[in-house]
């Protein structure tokens, strides 16, 4: 009994002697709390008005930071038809991490606008981004479009195209951007790039067809929003991440926009995650991931 008494005595007192170390905070842990302090937050600044619908996004800006701050501009997905921006945001903790300002995109449905809205307004979102750089110290050469499923579709579009395209509605104010916003680079999570792929045959996907609608000239609309038209060796780094069993978004997607860029000389990665779906993929895989995200951003001075 003595002996037993003993031993619990001795762990006890480890505990205590313990106790205090259990209540230091981890790296994570601290940054959880500065993080509040490191950011002013902006929600729902309306970008555009179209359709009488407002189109609003969200700016989490860096506070009190050396100089101007690289930023990412996240587009949600739910292919353009279904989605809210607020949904995504803690995908984007890693950028909050690796010291980015965040601009988180809402845009135009189908039940608002067909095709091809959704892509007009990201180009107007990101002439914001570049439009207000001096005031929330965005910093304008290292500028970054990323999203997945629809949203990888729209960041494609949105980093790929030029003015020439024929996306960029008048806003008056567009002439005060000089040269016109170009992207550091792009990031995109299983995103179409062949949306006429989607229309009919065997990867015909209802939320594709229902976003063209019963256009006259779909087929044509369709091939303007795909982000395989806009291939040339003039484009920003590209990273893309699909899953080889995505029944969504077709992994080929991925292969076709990878070899057309390869073909152009454009710098580009394509992860490949054998076996995966669209998104859902496990805690070992995304941190595998965010690994390559963060060399890639690095390999392109963006980090």
């Amino acid at each position: 009994m003595v002996f037993r008494i003993a031993v619990f005595a001795l762990a006890f007192l480890s505990l205590i002697r313990i106790a205090p170390a259990q209540t230091e905070l981890s790296d994570v842990a601290l940054w959880t709390v500065d993080v509040g302090r490191d950011y002013s937050i902006l929600p729902n600044v309306t970008y555009s008005v179209a359709n009488n619908y407002e189109c609003k996004l969200d700016a989490y800006v860096r506070k009190a930071a050396d100089g101007p701050t690289p930023t990412v501009v996240h587009i949600h997905g739910g292919g353009w038809v279904v989605g809210k921006k607020e949904t995504a945001i803690l995908g984007l903790l890693p950028y909050f991490e690796m010291g980015f300002s965040v601009v988180n995109v809402e845009y135009r449905l189908a039940h608002v606008s067909l095709a091809p809205a959704a892509v007009e307004d990201c180009r107007l979102a990101l002439r914001w981004v570049f439009k207000n750089a001096e005031e929330y110290g965005f910093d304008t050469a290292r500028i970054i479009v990323t999203g997945g499923s629809a949203g990888g579709h729209l960041s494609l579009m949105t980093g790929m195209l030029t003015p020439e395209a024929g996306f960029d509605a008048p806003t008056g104010w567009e002439r005060d951007i000089v040269p016109p916003p170009r992207v550091a680079a792009i990031i995109n999570w299983y995103g179409i790039t062949d949306v006429a792929d989607l229309l009919s045959g065997p990867n015909r996907q209802e939320y594709a067809v229902s976003w063209l609608g019963s256009q006259s000239d779909r087929t044509k609309i369709a091939e303007r929003v795909s982000p395989l038209t806009y291939i040339t060796g003039n484009l920003p780094p590209i990273l893309t991440i699909h899953g080889t069993k995505d029944g969504l978004v077709p992994y080929d997607h991925a292969l076709r926009l990878h070899k057309g860029l390869d073909k152009e000389g454009v710098p580009n990665k394509l992860i490949t995650i054998p076996e995966g779906g669209h998104g859902g993929f496990s805690r070992e895989q995304n941190r595998e991931i965010q690994k390559e995200i963060r060399a890639f951003l690095a390999e392109h001075g963006i980090l």
